[in-house]
């Protein structure tokens, strides 16, 4: 796993959110599903989704409910490393899950993960919040990613 100094030579452009072990995801958007998807064949459906409405940019999360989330800006993993996400403890000790994949080498775009309040209330998170972290290790003798969600 890469520290902060490896970090900060590979990624430049998150200096402000690198930490110790990982880089800082902030959020960007907030979306429901409004209609319904498929996986047949590896033939991707995605599900229809509408951007949720907030309040100053604060999004209000219905208890027992999932939703998807993007990550504020772009990301770009060198070929050679690969990104394992992690949710942030708070987000976890509200009843607040982050469920992610892994970053593999040469992937460029807008990263999107699943959010779902697991809790019994709602839960209010404003647009910017620290969301998850990126943990980035090497992987030898990868290849470049070169699938349906690259955007370069």
């Amino acid at each position: 796993m890469l520290g902060e100094k490896e970090l900060l030579k590979l990624f430049p452009e998150y200096s402000d959110t690198i930490q110790p072990s990982g880089i800082d995801l902030r959020m960007d958007k907030i979306y429901r599903q409004v209609g319904s998807g498929s996986l047949i064949d590896n033939e991707k459906n995605l599900p229809e989704i509408e951007e949720l409405e907030s309040v100053d940019d604060i999004y209000t999360l219905e208890p027992k409910t999932a939703y998807s989330v993007t990550i504020e800006g772009k990301i770009e993993i060198p070929t050679g490393y690969t990104m394992l996400y992690l949710p942030r403890s708070t987000l976890l000790r509200s009843f607040i899950s982050v469920h992610t994949a892994v970053g593999d080498p040469g992937f460029y775009g807008t990263l999107q993960f699943m959010i779902v309040n697991n809790g019994q209330y709602p839960y209010k998170i404003k647009k910017g919040e620290r969301i998850a972290q990126a943990v980035v290790f090497p992987v030898e003798g990868s290849g470049k990613y070169n699938g349906s969600y690259q955007e370069k």
